[in-house]
């Protein structure tokens, strides 16, 4: 079981010092949401290769450790593998295995590569800006490129309150380590078991719609009503976030114009795999 308690190791993480750590919420989020784009309409597996490459740079110089990037993208990889998987017996294309009912064509096979490599590309991305950028000036970066202000609220609070969930997670799971309880134990019958998480999962949500409750009302008598704003802290892009955001529209663009010229030097990583 993944110990929650470590959002706040990632939060502390965000938190460092670094050249990217210290760019401007706002560009890292659209320079992520640009990379992801971008490496979501390529065609050709050489772009998502470089732009991985890229980004191993970009974590290098945000002092991440590769290994502990590595454990979180194989923890995402297979939200995403299941669908990738089936797309070499999908796929229409040259036989190149068979057995049986079962089938995987050349097309297929290639299609499920390049898929592969948007995947990897889009989570790098993600696991970069996540532990570059703590949760606090994620809700804030989305307020200011104009979320909509209720999600925004919402979103804002949550991150506010979600460390308190964490801290009663944690007392509840203590409590219960204290009394012997361990939910891998072959001792106790497997239903006892998960009934004892079924109890605990409730006491959680009625301990947070108690402090939901408290929180509101809290909130009411010092003025808060629908039609109240979140404090957002001006803070404006310096001119070294502007460059790296134009370092990597620049590199985009080079890579697009590699494509375009050499692309039959490049062989099967300037192939186009797309669906028609």
């Amino acid at each position: 079981m993944v110990d929650i308690t470590q959002i706040m190791r990632f939060d502390d993480l965000a938190s460092k010092n670094s050249p990217i750590h210290n760019i401007e919420g706002r560009i890292k989020l659209i320079s992520t949401i640009f990379i992801i784009l971008v490496c979501v309409v390529s065609k050709e597996i050489f772009i998502p290769i470089m732009l991985e490459l890229m980004l191993l740079v970009i974590l290098k110089l945000a002092d991440l450790s590769y290994i502990d990037s590595a454990k979180r993208l194989l923890m995402l990889l297979p939200f995403g593998g299941a669908i990738i998987i089936f797309q070499p017996f999908i796929q229409p294309g040259n036989i190149i295995w068979s057995y049986s009912w079962l089938h995987i064509t050349d097309f297929g096979l290639n299609w499920a590569i390049l898929l592969l490599a948007r995947m990897i590309v889009s989570l790098t991305a993600i696991i970069i800006y996540s532990s570059t950028t703590p949760l606090q000036e994620m809700a804030s970066s989305f307020r200011k490129l104009k979320m909509p202000r209720d999600l925004a609220m919402i979103l804002s609070i949550m991150v506010r309150f979600l460390f308190l969930f964490v801290d009663e997670l944690a007392a509840i799971r203590k409590s219960q380590k204290s009394r012997n309880f361990n939910i891998h134990s072959k001792n106790t019958p497997y239903k006892w078991r998960i009934k004892q998480v079924g109890y605990s999962v409730g006491m959680m949500f009625l301990k947070s719609y108690e402090q939901g409750e408290r929180v509101h009302k809290s909130m009411v008598s010092r003025g808060f009503s629908d039609a109240s704003e979140m404090f957002d802290e001006k803070k404006s892009p310096e001119k070294s976030d502007y460059i790296y955001l134009l370092s990597i529209i620049i590199f985009v663009i080079i890579l697009e114009i590699i494509i375009f010229q050499f692309s039959g030097q490049l062989g099967y990583f300037g192939q186009n795999f797309s669906i028609n």
